[in-house]
């Protein structure tokens, strides 16, 4: 890919913050239980070194993020008042909630700021501008109407990014889950600080350790890739095909690649107008040299549930009335073998439903063997949701190299896309 290496740019190692402010865009988008309670901190607890260098620098911090997808103003559930403890917590003081982005108390709070002051805007995506999409309109709203709405928010859209430039005298993008946005706190705020845009310590640790595994891996080279369908993974194989010595591909893709080679899945999930996509995947490595390694056996399920009964069979000869759920025994061995032979290692998604317990043992097997490889010296860059809650559930996450917080910023970039949000920056 050979892309400009934007890391290598001011960065906040650099920069003077004494008696700034700074606005940093978090990705503190983070799980919530029914009370309202922070279920995971892992997004928050990367963003805190960031905030950190701002302070002891001198500076204060004025921190805004999106959380959810709320579809109208001001929806409770989605309030940053949820998460303000464990920020707190983390970040070892007291910060100010604001309420809102736009009122005229948010921007008295940010004027009156102090060095070492914590100043926490409300949920971003209150407002419509932030995104730059219409809300409200009716299902059955004329194609002149959406025109007209659409427009109405890109010119109000204006007025927020100038709004929310207008606190600060520095601009962070810390948040490399949103980089692929173009959404106003992620690309266009940039603009309003041409010679104050920095990446924070989030960015600058996400784009390093995916370059480090795409540009210079050591080798061999192992990708494991998981998830339900191949057709959200295929362009992420394809440009992996370039890359990488060895592909573990698990998760509900295995079923259409069986197919796709005669075999037999009972009720699993399975792609048909992908079964082309395969056999040309398998064909393509085959032809570069590169080992696909699918699993042999599958633990099938009568339901999709705790109490399911279940039984292991061959990946490829699975009863009718039965899914494949899970990894089994001889794929287990087979995965952590290649596993362990890989000096650099790159894993998004899991092999299984791991959310179920009896369906999480093949994905916990994967996430165990990754932290073997990586204690042995190899390089492991774990990446995408679900891979990141695997190595949270199972206690692994400070065993590997490194936890990327990005989902669909890391498949995006590794695809070859150029992100908004770090593009901002670089301009």
């Amino acid at each position: 890919m050979n892309r400009p290496k934007t890391y290598d740019m001011n960065t906040i190692d650099t920069y003077d913050f004494k008696g700034k402010r700074a606005i940093i865009r978090v990705d503190f988008n983070t799980p919530l239980d029914e009370n309202g309670k922070v279920t995971d901190e892992t997004r928050i607890r990367a963003a805190i070194p960031t905030i950190k260098k701002v302070l002891a620098g001198g500076g204060s911090v004025i921190l805004m993020t999106h959380l959810g997808r709320p579809k109208k103003n001001n929806d409770a559930k989605y309030s940053l008042v949820h998460i303000i403890p464990t920020i707190e917590k983390l970040l070892g003081q007291k910060i100010i909630f604001a309420g809102d982005c736009m009122g005229e108390k948010a921007a008295q709070l940010a004027r009156n700021l102090k060095p070492g002051d914590v100043l926490l805007l409300e949920n971003l995506r209150f407002y419509a501008e932030e995104e730059g999409k219409p809300r409200g309109l009716a299902d059955d709203a004329s194609d002149e109407e959406k025109s007209a709405a659409k427009k109405a928010v890109k010119e109000s859209q204006k007025e927020f990014v100038k709004r929310l430039a207008s606190y600060a005298d520095v601009y962070i993008n810390d948040a490399f889950g949103t980089a692929h946005r173009a959404h106003a706190s992620t690309a266009l705020i940039a603009a309003y600080f041409p010679n104050d845009k920095l990446f924070g310590y989030v960015m600058e640790n996400e784009l390093k350790a995916i370059d480090k595994v795409l540009e210079a891996p050591q080798r061999p080279f192992l990708a494991i890739l998981g998830g339900s369908k191949v057709s959200t993974k295929i362009t992420i194989i394809e440009k992996l095909m370039d890359r990488v010595d060895t592909l573990i591909l698990g998760g509900g893709m295995t079923y259409t690649f069986m197919v796709a080679q005669d075999g037999k899945i009972g009720s699993s999930i399975c792609e048909p107008d992908q079964f082309e996509t395969a056999r040309s995947i398998l064909a393509k490595a085959k032809e570069k040299g590169i080992q696909v390694v699918l699993a042999e056996d599958t633990l099938a399920a009568n339901a999709i549930s705790e109490d399911a009964d279940t039984k292991e069979v061959p990946s490829n000869d699975i009863p009718d009335g039965w899914s494949g759920v899970d990894i089994a025994s001889k794929a287990k061995v087979t995965f952590r073998d290649t596993i362990l032979k890989a000096k650099t290692i790159m894993w998004n998604g899991p092999v299984g439903i791991f959310e179920i317990d009896k369906f999480a043992t093949g994905t916990k097997a994967v996430a165990e063997a990754v932290a073997e490889a990586t204690s042995h010296g190899a390089y492991s860059l774990v990446g995408g949701g679900d891979s990141v809650a695997a190595v949270n559930k199972f206690g692994l996450a400070d065993k590997v190299s490194y936890v990327s917080t990005g989902g669909g910023a890391l498949l995006e970039y590794i695809e070859g896309a150029e992100l908004p949000g770090v593009a901002a920056i670089r301009k």
